[in-house]
């Protein structure tokens, strides 16, 4: 995915942003196809084939994720961001969260083959419905050189004021957000908590919980949230720097789940307005390569990060990765605080 973020600037002004967007979804389907005919004979000699379209599929999901979020502004008229970027949000995460458990129990009455054709049955549906959007007017670039063209991101996120300080903030609270994949929170809820695994499903639980009901609250005030972008943006990431550092302090179970919910609460009350700020910061011509550079920010040091705090939590503690989570968030926040004034919408007319 990394790889992905870098090089797909070399086709945004060459492709439409939605054939973009619906030629990566084909790819992933025909690689997912290809993969479920594979497991029919998988031997020691093809195996690593497996790892091969894995990482094909990670790189084409790389290419999307980006055109996705560039597009929003694409459909909808600038003052009704906030409420496309929420239900979007909204959509996401209810679909995960229920895959949590759906997905469970396809493993208990589905082979690996079975639930890999079943994926590869959404992914046709999904991809026909990607074609079947609207095509966007998208304004070709001027030609320039392959290196300028991955490099246009960056120096866009270098030359404009509010887009540099969220590539910071992006840059804290990704290492600050490690500490909430699998292998470090189950620690927690073992070693900490002291609790069964299950506990670790409903923390999860909790979570995705917390991002629906904060992009149903965007939705439902986002006329007023509009009105104080930056205000919301740092109330989201200081109330999750103070629930982190709660959340590491604590051992009892229930208030675990509430505070769970409440980081992913905050989480979405800052994340929507900042994607608005980030949608209306430049020309939605340039959106594409600045979400490529803060993808490609977020999951280089997504990898670097998580193995720093695995090792943190094994020298120092489980707790104190919890803490230092925290201080990064409060890092965050106080970037937001001293240049609040930044978080505006800045392009009124694309």
């Amino acid at each position: 995915m990394f790889i992905a973020s870098m090089l797909t600037p070399l086709l945004i002004g060459r492709v439409n942003l939605k054939w973009l967007m619906a030629g990566s979804q084909i790819g992933k389907t025909i690689l997912l196809i290809m993969l479920g005919f594979m497991l029919i004979d998988v031997t020691t000699s093809n195996y690593f084939l497996i790892f091969l379209f894995i990482g094909l599929i990670g790189f084409l999901d790389g290419c999307a994720t980006p055109i996705r979020q560039t597009l929003i502004p694409y459909y909808v008229r600038p003052e009704h961001l906030i409420q496309a970027n929420g239900i979007a949000e909204t959509v996401t995460q209810i679909i995960q969260a229920v895959m949590w458990f759906v997905g469970s129990l396809f493993l208990i009455i589905l082979s690996s083959q079975q639930l890999i054709w079943l994926v590869g049955c959404l992914f046709v549906v999904s991809s026909i419905l990607l074609c079947l959007l609207e095509n966007v007017r998208h304004q070709t670039t001027e030609s320039k050189g392959k290196l300028e063209q991955i490099k246009e991101g960056c120096e866009t996120l270098s030359n404009t004021p509010v887009l540099r300080r969220i590539a910071w903030i992006d840059f804290f609270e990704t290492i600050a957000g490690t500490v909430w994949i699998a292998a470090i929170l189950l620690v927690f809820v073992s070693d900490a908590l002291i609790l069964d695994e299950i506990w670790w499903g409903f923390i999860n639980g909790a979570f995705f919980l917390g991002l629906i009901l904060g992009s149903i609250y965007c939705i439902k005030y986002s006329s007023f949230i509009e009105k104080k972008l930056g205000t919301f943006i740092f109330l989201g990431s200081f109330g999750g720097c103070l629930v982190s550092i709660l959340f590491s302090l604590n051992s009892i179970p229930i208030v675990a789940l509430l505070l769970s919910l409440c980081v992913g609460l905050f989480g979405q009350i800052k994340n929507i307005p900042q994607q608005t700020v980030i949608q209306t910061s430049v020309s939605k011509e340039q959106l594409a390569t600045v979400y490529t550079s803060l993808g490609a920010i977020g999951t280089g040091i997504f990898g670097v990060g998580s193995l720093f705090m695995g090792l943190l939590a094994d020298l120092l503690g489980i707790r104190i990765v919890f803490v230092i989570s925290g201080l990064f968030l409060a890092i965050v926040s106080t970037i937001v605080y001293k240049n609040k004034q930044l978080f505006v919408r800045n392009v009124m007319k694309q």
